[in-house]
């Protein structure tokens, strides 16, 4: 289901742009800033009256009317791939993909699948969805793909747990999220060794600690919720966190830069554990096998 008129019918030569996670937050001031240059923009909601709020926000803010939104829920591989379907049979070309949507949970739940959710969501719906739309956004080559992923990543000190992806023996809120964020920055990896030659870039990007909804719409629990009121105010605001996310997506001197990590717009170290190529296939292998239709 999309909106009455989504942004690919009106794109009028103009770039078009998908942001997952786009009616709040990062992905709202992301796909905002993507209006202010321009581009045609889809956001993905899982609510149609927040897709249509969201859209409204960014025309009065930009006054760009090529703006619309697509109903996803990324913690239902049915519901990727019905999008996925639909982006393809209506758009001939996507010139740039942000896997911004993310979530973060208490205690231990699991998506429509019956995946850990923050695995599920944060990593296997992005998979199959960027896996899914590669032929658009290559017809649209020169362009790019934007995965939002964290230095969070930091905290899966061990990697990624293959004998236990679930997370069925042990549940830690921030280690098991540390590791849906590393797993993005391994899929970064693999995907731009995968996309060369193509004229596809994907870099993944930390947009640091921002004052968003993540952690604060129920599923951390209300201890978590308590603790992010009340750290929020010393976060960066959602504009300045979704910076370095536009800026890799549209900065010119980045249009061959490809399988690298940004923070504040920079080039950034990661931990070792991002940068183990085997893993790195071992978790696309294993991604493939738990996504198989």
């Amino acid at each position: 289901m999309t909106s009455p008129s989504t942004a690919a019918d009106r794109r009028d030569g103009r770039k078009y742009a998908i942001v997952t996670g786009g009616n709040s937050g990062i992905g709202l001031a992301t796909a905002q800033g993507l209006a202010a240059q321009d581009c045609c923009v889809d956001i993905t909601v899982r609510s149609a009256e927040k897709g249509r709020a969201a859209v409204q926000a960014i025309n009065a803010a930009t006054g760009n009317s090529r703006v619309g939104y697509r109903i996803l829920d990324l913690a239902s591989l049915a519901s990727v791939r019905d999008f996925t379907a639909q982006v393809v049979s209506d758009t001939e070309k996507l010139d740039l993909l942000i896997a911004n949507a993310g979530v973060v949970t208490s205690k231990r739940t699991e998506t429509a699948d019956g995946f850990e959710m923050m695995f599920g969501v944060n990593h296997l719906g992005h998979f199959v969805l960027v896996n899914g739309l590669l032929d658009v956004v290559k017809a649209a080559a020169p362009s790019r793909i934007v995965i939002v992923a964290s230095g969070a990543h930091k905290f899966a000190k061990d990697g990624i747990p293959f004998d236990d992806l679930q997370s069925e023996r042990s549940f830690s809120s921030m280690k098991v999220y540390g590791q849906s964020k590393l797993a993005n920055m391994l899929f970064t990896r693999e995907l731009a060794k995968r996309l060369d030659g193509t004229g596809v870039t994907v870099n993944s990007v930390h947009p640091g600690a921002v004052r968003t909804r993540l952690a604060r719409d129920g599923d951390a629990g209300l201890l978590g919720d308590l603790a992010m009121r009340v750290v929020s105010p010393f976060f960066r605001s959602p504009e300045k966190g979704a910076a370095t996310t536009l800026h890799v997506a549209t900065e010119p001197s980045l249009a061959t830069t490809t399988g690298q990590y940004f923070a504040n717009s920079k080039p950034e170290t990661t931990a070792p554990t991002a940068q183990d190529d085997a893993a790195a296939e071992r978790l696309w292998s294993i991604s493939e096998e738990l996504t198989a239709p």
